[in-house]
Order: C-alpha cells, then structure tokens, then sequence
C-alpha cells in the first residue's frame, strides 16, 4: 500500500512558476509509473504528465515546454516543476502511482491516489 502526499500549492500571477511535490510512504515509487493529474472545478480531471519506471516522460500538450516531471529516488519523492504559469492552469492538482514500471498508452491504470494540493494562478 502506498500513501502519497502533495504539497507546494499554492497562489502565483500569470509568468510564476511552482514545484509541486509528492512524498511517498508505505512502498518504494523509485521503480513504478507516476503521475501528475488535475482538476479545475466544473472539469473533468485530466492527466497533466507522468513518468515511466524507467524514467520515459510524457506531458499532455498544454503543459509541453512548461512543466517537468522528476523523481528523486533517494526521497522517494515525485516533483512537478512548473514554470510560466498561466491561469489556465488553476486546478487541484494529484499525484498518482501505478503498481507497474510501464505506464499505459493514456493517463489510467493510476493504483494510488494523494489528496491534492491547490494551485491557483491570476491573470
């Protein structure tokens, strides 16, 4: 069972940047496919980027060039550097693990789920 938390929420203006994290317990994620989601309110929650367990990236279009996944294996800690934010970017944001090395084709087969941590960006 692994229990993951996020935190690095927070306000920023339009241009900002924040790092996201998640810390892991109850397993290692050093070998696992992980995941950052979000969900603005009245949206469905979508998969923002995600990293294989041997560290393969992928990123959803909108967050291309901007966000960086990364994983600290020693810490047993997932980031999300994102940089040049844009109010579009307001959601709840989640990290997710997988039970597996691989991740699959599109954002699913996410086993373990962080409560969320808050980012809101103004204009």
């Amino acid at each position: 069972q692994v229990q993951l938390v996020e935190s690095g929420g927070g306000s920023v203006r339009a241009g900002e940047s924040l790092r996201l994290s998640c810390t892991a317990s109850g397993a290692s994620i050093r070998s696992v496919c992980m995941g950052w989601f979000r969900q603005a309110p009245g949206k469905e929650r979508e998969g923002v980027a995600r990293l294989s367990g041997v560290g393969k990236t992928t990123y959803t279009e909108s967050v291309k060039g901007r966000f960086t996944i990364s994983r600290d294996d020693a810490k047993t800690t997932l980031y999300l550097q994102m940089d040049s934010l844009k109010p579009e970017d307001t959601a709840m944001y989640y990290c997710a693990a997988a039970s597996v090395p691989w991740c699959e084709p599109t954002f699913s087969g996410f086993r373990y789920w962080g409560q969320g941590t808050q980012v809101a960006v103004s204009g």
